[in-house]
């Protein structure tokens, strides 16, 4: 700070509290989003696992069982689903998703459908077909939107548009700690670690296990969608949230190292002036 008058440091240490000011706030809203995305977190996930389960019971329970849904397909052509923020000020959040997104999509035919602006934002700039541009705005989709999208997603899989289908969003763990993680989601892949004695269920499906299968499918999808929407709006507060902490806690050090400077350079100047008189005399 040498030559900075002691004006131009008070002026820097209110430039600091007004962003303090600001980092604050925006950490105490994340804090409230994360709550209620979180409790959507957990009012998700059991009509996800009875689907699961479902559906793999099917599939595993029966040997001769086939269905469009479970066949590996030798294209390459493949549709992603991206979901990141339509804000920035969240650490690595949306870095992190749309590096292992793209990560994803080497050697193949990509179409991509954004979950989010940044996403949208992304993939324009890289010319990458994009779907739709109708979910751009990740605070905007509901849960209705996500059924849409999954049955539209398995329309065009069944005509061959595309050979295969993922989801790329970020997992929520913690507050600390938020995964970044892409699933396959079409073809399904059938567990190969089930026990050859417990594939056999005395569950009867009507009008048959194939009819059921090819029904339950889009609802799936749709639930997992949701799902992996819900995780993402909670690890994208929860990293907002931890990102506005470390700012404010970065800016309280700011404040307190220009305090400590504005009075020693007040003491010098009242010293340099008390030098003055004194010699004056």
């Amino acid at each position: 700070m040498a030559g900075v008058s002691t004006k131009e440091i008070k002026n820097r240490i209110r430039s600091m509290e007004s962003t303090r000011q600001i980092t604050k706030a925006m950490q105490m809203v994340a804090a409230s989003k994360l709550r209620r995305a979180q409790a959507q977190v957990a009012s998700s996930r059991p009509y996800f696992e009875i689907l699961y389960a479902a559906i793999h019971e099917i599939a595993e329970s029966n040997s001769d069982f086939s269905s469009p849904y479970l066949v590996e397909r030798k294209g390459k052509k493949t549709a992603h689903i991206v979901i990141s923020g339509d804000r920035g000020l969240a650490g690595g959040y949306n870095s992190n998703v749309l590096k292992l997104a793209l990560s994803k999509m080497e050697d193949q035919e990509v179409i991509v459908l954004p979950i989010g602006k940044k996403t949208a934002d992304f993939f324009k700039s890289r010319e990458i077909p994009m779907l739709t541009a109708s979910y751009t705005e990740a605070a905007a989709v509901s849960l209705g939107d996500c059924f849409t999208v999954a049955k539209d997603l398995c329309k065009r899989y069944l005509n061959g548009e595309f050979d295969r289908v993922y989801v790329t969003y970020t997992r929520f763990v913690s507050v600390l700690s938020q995964n970044p993680e892409s699933l396959q989601l079409l073809p399904l892949v059938r567990r190969e670690d089930v026990p050859e004695n417990s594939r056999k269920s005395d569950i009867l499906y009507e009008p048959s296990c194939e009819e059921v299968f090819e029904t339950i499918i889009p609802e799936y999808l749709g639930g997992v969608l949701y799902g992996a929407l819900c995780e993402s709006r909670a690890a994208e507060q929860a990293a907002r949230q931890s990102a506005m902490d470390s700012a404010t806690q970065n800016a309280d050090d700011m404040i307190a190292d220009l305090s400590l400077k504005f009075n020693r350079a007040r003491q010098a100047a009242i010293t340099q002036e008390i030098t003055e008189i004194v010699a004056g005399q």
